[in-house]
């Protein structure tokens, strides 16, 4: 790829903005092992010097990649969900965009998943703090329905949580690996329904029926003459 033309007079928000776009780039093409700093540095206009006054090494980089990707899907997600009503379907908005983003940014969820998690220091970055903003999205939706009596108050909104986010990302894994596709949209349906159907409260009618059931069978054979079969 040509070189872009060098601009001096960028300002350092645009400069470290350019940074991390190229990285982007970089990154999804290349993976982290084989991204270069040289390769990033020059389509993002810069020499190679540059980056490292904005970010202390080739991962710190990626780290800061990946936590701009996280505050975009928030961002973006943030007034259409405060839209949806009803349990069943701001969970399954949360599960669907979750779905769709790792299909149309294989690159970056590969990288996350492989590159960045693993990371001893994972738990102390501004990442791991946005991904536990993300995905208590669900815990929140959770805790509003049981709020509502749309779900049981016995369920567990941080398991419901793990259990979402694992489901997604056990289900997705082979896509990420080349190995198959899946559809975001029947995907999501069918792991709402079984969130939901599984959280819902329990409807009393059956067991009161089948009480009231087995009482007139204990009366019947109390009742005089009345015989066991």
């Amino acid at each position: 790829m040509a070189n872009k033309r060098r601009v001096n007079r960028l300002s350092p928000e645009r400069r470290r903005a350019d940074i991390m776009m190229s990285a982007r780039e970089v990154f999804s093409e290349k993976g982290f092992n084989e991204a270069v700093m040289s390769d990033i540095a020059d389509r993002a206009g810069v020499v190679e010097g540059s980056i490292y006054r904005y970010f202390k090494n080739k991962r710190d980089l990626l780290f800061c990649v990946s936590e701009a990707w996280f505050e975009e899907m928030i961002s973006a997600d943030e007034q259409t969900l405060a839209a949806v009503t009803g349990t069943w379907n701001r969970l399954r908005f949360i599960i669907h965009r979750h779905l769709v983003a790792i299909k149309t940014n294989p690159d970056l969820s590969r990288l996350v998943f492989q590159h960045l998690r693993p990371d001893p220091d994972y738990r102390n970055t501004k990442l791991f703090a946005l991904n536990k903003a993300y995905t208590n999205r669900v815990v929140e939706v959770v805790r509003e329905g049981m709020d509502k009596g749309e779900i049981r108050a016995d369920i567990s909104p941080s398991l419901v949580r793990d259990m979402v986010f694992g489901a997604i990302e056990h289900r997705t894994w082979a896509y990420l690996r080349d190995e198959g596709g899946y559809d975001p949209d029947i995907l999501a349906d069918q792991m709402t329904d079984m969130a939901a159907f599984g959280l819902k409260r329990k409807d009393r009618t059956d067991e009161i029926a089948r009480a009231i059931e087995m009482l007139e069978g204990a009366i019947d054979r109390l009742q005089p003459g009345h015989r066991e079969a």
